[in-house]
């Protein structure tokens, strides 16, 4: 698959050609969804448990005689309606920490990469060299690019510090090395930018 390259000034800059292996496969919904779901279930902290009563230490005294106190036949400190008693019906553990195999992984990030490129989402860059670090600026530049609504811009090795201030403040406007490119981030922005650098590393990784 050749796809034309251009600079951030939106002039021509050759192509490239892409692997079909990467940016050619065939859509499949289901190992999408096993990969965001993984990666969402991934997020989230182990959910603490409460002490229950036979977990709190306290006394097990008899707190009074079984008659004539005028008051209830408590037995035991550690129950529920006692303060410092253990919790009644507590939460659980709940440790949300799936496992999913590595092909898979490879493979669900090949498939949310073509189906950018399959719906022309996608466009590949020379680098995202800026001479300053200025919103302004980068705004004139993704109107040229016909971005106007949310975009994944995926750099090399390291993203250009000086590109990558000029994107925070920007809202979904998101940019990150290649490292870090995902199937949820990528399928939760309308385009896909990639520099040159970006193509071959996310290349490397779905082909393992």
């Amino acid at each position: 698959m050749k796809l034309d390259v251009i600079n951030l000034d939106n002039s021509a800059a050759g192509d490239i050609e892409l692997s079909d292996a990467v940016f050619g496969k065939e859509p499949r919904v289901d190992i999408l969804h096993r990969v965001v779901t993984w990666q969402l279930e991934k997020r989230r902290a182990t959910a603490r448990k409460a002490r229950e009563r036979s977990e709190v230490k306290r006394t097990g005294k008899k707190l009074g005689n079984q008659k004539g106190g005028g008051t209830a036949r408590h037995g035991n400190r550690a129950a529920p309606q006692f303060t410092g008693g253990g919790k009644a019906h507590g939460p659980r553990v709940r440790d949300f920490d799936p496992g999913l195999n590595k092909k898979i992984r490879r493979l669900g990030l090949g498939i949310a990469l073509s189906v950018k490129a399959a719906e022309g989402k996608l466009i590949v860059v020379e680098d995202f060299g800026l001479a300053e670090a200025k919103t302004k600026t980068l705004l004139g530049t993704l109107t040229d690019m016909g971005i106007t609504s949310s975009a994944l811009f995926v750099d090399g090795d390291a993203v250009n510090a000086h590109f990558g201030m000029a994107c925070a403040n920007l809202h979904k406007i998101d940019v990150m090395p290649a490292i870090g490119a995902n199937v949820y981030d990528i399928l939760n922005h309308d385009t896909l930018v990639l520099t040159r650098a970006a193509v071959a590393s996310l290349e490397a990784r779905v082909n393992g």
